[in-house]
């Protein structure tokens, strides 16, 4: 059986011609969400329709925005569907997963979104980095001041007080008192080569 789903998110779109369209197409059920935005978790009617599918189904949509709120979410669910023996259609884009080339056309959008992916992750590392080399302080706020930090740390060497009893006595957790005197001795000693190197030069 096929399965249409329609989706407007402003009452100004026009939702008949996506129910024509999907008729035309020989949808049997039609569910269908209006003044509903393409980003919400939740649309009440495509709830309906993917509880609806059965195996040997074909959900239809009149075009790929319709249905997922993002390329990694639109992989997510065709795979799902592929799982459940569920089929799908995109009238505009024509494409049907039922079909060797149309499952194709999907593989290679899932490899195409893991590299967008992957090149965000690259920029995103290498704009942190470019911001500390130029002093920025980059990530959450320290829960921790530098003066405790010297305090733990100059405790810790001397022996006079555990890791655990000092982050109870800053109200921290232990780890995050161990990660905050990791840094700490990091960048103790960056500065150190940083200055040998200064001094050869």
């Amino acid at each position: 059986m096929k399965i249409g789903y329609a989706r407007i998110s402003t009452q100004e779109q026009n939702l008949g011609l996506q129910i024509d369209a999907l008729t035309a197409a020989g949808c049997e059920k039609l569910f269908n969400d209006e003044g509903v935005s393409g980003a919400c978790v939740s649309r009440p009617a495509l709830d309906n329709a993917l509880r609806t599918l059965k195996p040997g189904d074909v959900l239809v949509t009149w075009k790929l925005d319709r249905l997922g709120r993002s390329l990694a979410h639109l992989i997510q669910l065709i795979g799902e569907f592929d799982e459940r023996g569920i089929g799908f259609q995109s009238l505009s884009e024509c494409i049907d997963t039922t079909t060797a080339g149309g499952r194709l056309y999907f593989h290679m959008m899932g490899a195409l979104a893991e590299f967008e992916r992957s090149l965000i992750s690259e920029r995103t590392k290498a704009g942190l980095m470019a911001a500390r080399k130029r002093g920025a302080i980059v990530g959450r706020p320290s829960k921790l001041t530098d003066a405790q930090i010297d305090f733990a740390n100059k405790n810790i060497e001397m022996r006079h007080a555990t890791i655990t009893a000092l982050a109870e006595q800053f109200g921290v957790a232990p780890l995050t008192l161990s990660r905050a005197l990791k840094r700490k001795k990091s960048m103790a000693q960056d500065s150190g080569l940083a200055a040998i190197a200064g001094f050869q030069g």
